[in-house]
């Protein structure tokens, strides 16, 4: 990833980064998922959510709200 962005979240499956991105997006914070695909089933591949740094705190909050983040 480049620099500037901090990793937030990682999801055994992608749709559940996806999800966490829209909630993010629903709140005006951009973020951005980075995949790592199944050699099987691509779809089910792992997923990592990054956001810029200065908005880290502000992301992790609205997941954790949302129960997206337990941590």
């Amino acid at each position: 990833m480049k620099e500037g962005w901090t990793n937030i979240y990682a999801a055994d499956q992608e749709f559940k980064a996806k999800l966490a991105e829209d909630v993010l997006k629903q709140n005006d914070i951009v973020s951005h998922i980075m995949t790592k695909p199944d050699s099987a089933i691509p779809s089910l591949g792992a997923a990592t959510l990054y956001v810029q740094n200065e908005e880290v705190e502000a992301a992790v909050k609205i997941l954790k709200e949302e129960n997206i983040l337990t941590e």
